[in-house]
């Protein structure tokens, strides 16, 4: 009898079931045991496959999403990239409206993925005509035929992580997770793996982390908008200028915010030396990994989970540039000269 191939049907089926990996040396000195849910290992490198995914095909089992329609989404980069491989699968054209803070390589790679790319400013309110979120609306109502994903009001948003991220990480755990420390954007990755885990354990601490220049973190303990707490930060996909409906507040026990140099030096720290080359993000859930446990949030029993959202190829132009580095001030004149030394073969 002839054995089939092994194969799979197409690049989709990889989606989900990434690897959770022990932290072995960025977490020295941190009481605890620490892993990592590196969704890197997701066809598209981060864990908006999931979500691209699962909205996609709900919408076409819901009929709202028929053959030679158009898939239009607001992004910072790694949504866009989801959409776009989804979208090219299952033949729909993509449509992506771009915030100005996603690196030149995120765009190129949208723009590689056959999607048409509207770049908009990052520093305008979210209500600007120019904002992405305007122009996503703005092109949906434009195009005929047309589906809006809208990721950051979308409940889908929430289901993708509570059927695959929560469940995944209840079974590599063997329900032995203490605390899951994950980055808030729209809020879906940290609100539907939260959901899951309290669930089964309300026990579990689920800590979030927010951005200097972000609204997440006064709204969670206030539950009051404040635009005082809005300014410019150079972190992609992380904190908002807005309260996503996707973000579940009510699941997350707190809130802690990192800046963008320590989490750019975090990054490059989990890079040399565990090996994994992780995105801006995974360095911001690391930082405040840190900062919880200076915090005493951790002791020696705690099993504590980091959500790294996405692989270090999408910041070659920032935070893996030494270049890019010296320019925001993140090196200093000693930290700079070791960055750039050349070892000459004698």
């Amino acid at each position: 009898m002839k054995e089939e191939i092994k194969a799979y049907n197409n690049v989709l089926e990889l989606i989900g079931n990434t690897p959770l990996i022990k932290i072995n040396k960025v977490t020295e000195g941190l009481k605890g045991n620490f892993y990592a849910k590196v969704e890197a290992f997701n066809p598209g490198h981060s864990t908006k496959d999931r979500i691209a995914l699962y909205i996609i095909e709900e919408a076409e089992k819901r009929g709202i999403l028929k053959p030679g329609d158009t898939i239009i989404e607001t992004t910072s980069g790694n949504t866009g990239f989801s959409v776009a491989m989804v979208s090219i699968i299952k033949g729909y054209d993509c449509v992506l409206a771009v915030s100005s803070k996603s690196s030149k390589d995120k765009i190129d790679m949208l723009r590689a993925m056959g999607a048409k790319v509207y770049v908009c400013p990052a520093n305008v309110s979210a209500d600007d005509p120019r904002s992405y979120y305007s122009v996503a609306k703005r092109l949906h109502e434009e195009t005929k035929g047309s589906v809006y994903i809208n990721q950051y009001f979308n409940d889908l948003n929430v289901d993708a992580h509570y059927t695959t991220t929560g469940p995944e990480l209840w079974e590599q755990t063997n329900g032995k997770i203490t605390h899951l420390i994950a980055c808030s954007g729209t809020g879906g990755t940290i609100s539907g793996t939260a959901r899951f885990l309290k669930e089964k354990n309300p026990n579990i601490k689920i800590l979030g982390v927010d951005a200097y220049g972000s609204v997440l973190k006064k709204y969670h303990e206030t539950r009051e908008f404040d635009s005082e707490e809005i300014y410019p930060y150079r972190i992609e996909g992380l904190g908002k200028n807005l309260i996503p409906t996707a973000t579940d507040f009510d699941v997350i026990d707190k809130f802690i915010k990192v800046n963008d140099e320590d989490s750019a030096h975090a990054a490059r720290h989990i890079a040399k030396t565990e090996g994994l080359f992780v995105g801006y993000t995974s360095g911001a859930t690391l930082q405040a990994a840190r900062q919880y446990d200076e915090a005493g949030e951790f002791d020696e029993n705690s099993n504590v989970v980091l959500i790294f959202p996405d692989h270090g190829s999408r910041y070659m132009s920032k935070v893996f540039s030494d270049d890019w580095m010296n320019e925001q001030g993140f090196f200093d004149s000693v930290n700079l000269e070791e960055a750039q030394k050349i070892e000459f073969i004698k």
